[in-house]
């Protein structure tokens, strides 16, 4: 009888030469447990621990999880009637809490360095049927990569992520504290802020930095620095730029591995855009971006001219971008924390436009003529972005500009002053530009982004019934 993976015919051959060498490291008992791990809609990792004498048996089988996940908000709270007979006429036609299965990506295994004997490997997600699901965001990003593939370019990411680092003073989990969401940790900042970039600041979170420099770096991500940033608690991890999935793969890897060393070590570590703690700062997720020749290697971005920014279709791509900037802040900026970023003057957008190193726009270019490392740095995300959607939605944009022969127009050197489309103000106001998209419907499917947006317009709901320490404060006493 054929495994589920020859059924859906799920990898190629080196995924499953691969395997064959992970399968004889778990016969050889070198783990106890196999983490098998997929990056659901938010890109937040869910699955199952395997034990070393079943693993083998279910990455060939595949790990079945209850469709629901398919289905759940940031509060892990399930948004859609899973147990309704109109449930085929939404954008989720899973019913009655069914089954779909994860898939291992073989080539995506590692070894945990902070846990005893335990390998850990990413996975896509499948519908019964044996075909991808689709709302596996892992399998829109490949879906855009292959239409790149198509023209012989290939995506380069570079990652710069910001996030806090606190001391754990209470982790609340009293059962009074449970919820959905539960109370969060009561926390203490490592140091004080708006001291950027200083080695006092450093060395006095090294323990911290050095454990966790050392399990990214045992991962096999390319880490560069670890660095000060400007608010207290906050840091910047930069990495060396890898092809598409791979960056997208370190990306979720990357916001796990932190989390998980901080908690071992009475830490908490938090990529929220700006967490509701006096005198922190906003953290974003800085995409740097290029496309590469398929056929050479060579960065396409580079131009051949002095005065050029970048290559004519580098112009074309980042006029892309810009054109769909607005419709794709909903995949660069997920969450409604993170539109409390997006202000004038601070080192964050406010508006689509593009400037030649200039930390006020929107799209930041580097580099220039005889430079190989030339590239767009999209300064929009925020760090929960899911990879593979913030990803994704870039290549888009982008191919359609380079499509059209779009043209960016000149660098905006004063870019709050110069005009342009303004960013959404809100996640509400991104979901219904998102909407709007005939690119996105286009390119990741009219049930997807109904599915996506029907999600966020949950959260959205719940918000908006809270009352606010704002509203507290401005009405309480006043009326």
């Amino acid at each position: 009888m054929k495994s589920f993976i020859d059924r859906a015919q799920a990898w190629t051959d080196l995924q499953h030469a691969c395997a064959e060498e992970w399968v004889r490291r778990i016969r050889s008992d070198e783990f106890d447990v196999v983490r098998f791990m997929w990056p659901d809609q938010h890109g937040l990792l869910r699955g199952k621990t395997i034990t070393a004498s079943a693993a083998c048996d279910v990455l060939y089988g595949g790990v079945n999880l209850t469709s629901t996940l398919l289905g759940k908000d940031t509060s892990h709270k399930t948004v859609f009637p899973v147990f309704s007979q109109a449930c085929p006429d939404t954008p989720f036609p899973l019913q009655g809490a069914s089954d779909f299965t994860i898939v291992a990506d073989p080539t995506t295994f590692r070894v945990l360095p902070w846990a005893r004997r335990t390998a850990w490997v990413l996975c896509d997600a499948y519908s019964a049927d044996g075909l991808p699901s689709p709302f596996g965001t892992r399998g829109l990003l490949k879906k855009a990569l292959d239409e790149l593939a198509a023209k012989k370019l290939r995506f380069v990411a570079g990652l710069e992520v910001e996030c806090h680092i606190f001391k754990l003073d209470d982790p609340n989990l009293r059962l009074s504290d449970s919820g959905q969401p539960g109370t969060p940790p009561d926390v203490l900042a490592l140091n004080h802020g708006y001291q950027y970039l200083t080695e006092l600041r450093y060395d006095a979170a090294e323990p911290i930095l050095d454990r966790l420099r050392a399990a990214i770096q045992e991962l096999g991500l390319p880490l560069t620095s670890i660095e000060i940033e400007f608010g207290p608690s906050q840091f910047e991890l930069v990495f060396g730029p890898e092809e598409g999935l791979i960056a997208a793969d370190n990306m979720v890897i990357l916001r796990n591995a932190v989390k998980q060393v901080c908690q071992r070590h009475g830490y908490h570590a938090t990529f929220m855009c700006r967490p509701r703690i006096p005198n922190v700062m906003s953290s974003g997720w800085h995409l740097h971006q290029s496309l590469r020749s398929s056929t050479d290697g060579r960065n396409v971005f580079v131009p051949d001219q002095p005065d050029q920014a970048l290559s004519p279709l580098g112009q074309h791509y980042l006029a892309g971008l810009m054109q769909h900037a607005p419709a794709a802040s909903a995949f660069a900026c997920p969450t409604i924390n993170g539109y409390r970023r997006y202000r004038p003057h601070s080192l964050a957008p406010d508006r689509a436009n593009w400037a030649r190193d200039n930390r006020g726009a929107l799209l930041r270019v580097l580099g220039g003529m005889g430079q190989a490392a030339t590239r767009i740095e999209n300064r929009a995300g925020e760090p929960a972005a899911n990879p593979y959607l913030y990803f994704a939605a870039q290549i888009f944009s982008g191919l359609d500009g380079i499509e059209r022969r779009l043209d960016p127009g000149p660098s905006a050197d004063q870019p709050y002053e110069t005009p342009a489309v303004p960013l959404p103000r809100s996640l509400a106001d991104a979901i219904v530009l998102l909407r709007q998209s005939p690119l996105f419907q286009q390119k990741m499917g009219e049930r997807f982004l109904e599915y996506f947006c029907y999600i966020k317009t949950e959260e959205i709901a719940r918000f908006n019934l809270q009352v606010s320490d704002w509203e507290q404060r401005e009405y309480f006493e006043m009326f």
